[in-house]
């Protein structure tokens, strides 16, 4: 089953650990994938998006919450 809800860079950060502001600089920086949606200038990505990108980024702790 996939998970097709959409996550802003608040729902990332919190997936991740970080603050909203590094999220923001992952994509920046073009660590972050592409977003799966950009709705009112605004970049939105797929759960499974960002769980794939979580699963093998550098630096992948454990721990992480399974969602925000």
């Amino acid at each position: 089953m996939t998970d097709r809800r959409l996550w802003s860079y608040k729902e990332i950060a919190a997936h991740i650990g970080v603050q909203t502001d590094t999220v923001r600089s992952y994509r920046k920086h073009g660590l972050l994938p592409p977003p799966d949606l950009v709705e009112g200038g605004k970049p939105y990505w797929y759960a499974d998006t960002v769980r794939s990108w979580v699963a093998r980024r550098p630096g992948n702790r454990r721990g992480r919450r399974d969602a925000p």
